[in-house]
């Protein structure tokens, strides 16, 4: 069968993490649904794979105990699985960022992704790749700054010894599925930094909605599963 994928996150409020993550199980643990999502009380994060029906079913229960709006995940499809097996995990955070406390939900200004080519031709603006060193090699923007990182948390380090608020006013970051750029965003606005914005849904969800003909995508998009990288047409059903 052919496999749909959904990458997806929010940050939300969630009282009980461990008991949302015993009631997914329950749910879905016998089923054809493979992936991993992260559970904490800031949120949920994961990407997931299954048949139509099953991704569904996942959806629906996300968006009544996590809020989680179907327009805003990300979906691509597959003709095989590209997971092995099927993860709920209840951690301390859903993106580690260990240099610096931030508030994810005082973040930048979203971009949608039929937006984000009008602002990265903008020569006012520095196009900031927020996603680590092995992920640029194969894939970035037009004109992006890649700050060759090897962890999310040397982001921190990378700002304050790359990047001044008074020459640097405006800055437009993006990374693979939005949520990054969400405590990216929001530290840099800590850091004296006025005019940030990011792009809402992240390269997947600009390879999904911008067609081929007028992206200014170049290259693969690196992702954590079997698959390792998508493109344009991945994200064609």
């Amino acid at each position: 069968m052919t496999y749909t994928i959904a990458a997806f996150y929010r940050f939300v409020s969630l009282s009980e993490p461990d008991a949302l993550g015993k009631e997914l199980r329950a749910k879905f643990g016998g089923g054809d649904l493979r992936g991993t999502m992260l559970i904490a009380g800031e949120g949920v994060n994961g990407t997931m794979a299954g048949s139509p029906a099953t991704i569904d079913h996942l959806l629906s229960v996300l968006a009544e105990k996590a809020g989680i709006d179907r327009a805003e995940v990300k979906f691509s499809f597959s003709d095989e699985c590209p997971f092995k097996r099927l993860k709920f995990l209840v951690k301390p955070e859903i993106i580690t960022f260990r240099r610096a406390k931030v508030d994810p939900t005082q973040c930048g200004e979203y971009v949608h992704p039929q937006n984000w080519n009008a602002l990265i031709a903008d020569t006012e603006v520095l196009v900031l790749d927020t996603r680590n060193r092995y992920e640029t090699d194969i894939g970035t923007f037009a004109g992006a700054t890649a700050p060759g990182t090897e962890t999310f948390s040397d982001f921190v380090t990378y700002v304050r010894e790359n990047l001044d608020p008074a020459k640097h006013r405006k800055v437009a970051m993006f990374c693979t599925g939005g949520i990054r750029c969400e405590k990216a965003s929001a530290f840099m606005l800590q850091e004296g930094f006025e005019e940030i914005y990011h792009l809402k849904g992240g390269i997947l969800k600009y390879l999904e909605d911008v067609p081929k003909q007028d992206s200014q995508w170049q290259g693969a998009c690196y992702i954590f599963d079997r698959r390792t990288s998508v493109e344009h047409a991945d994200f064609e059903d």
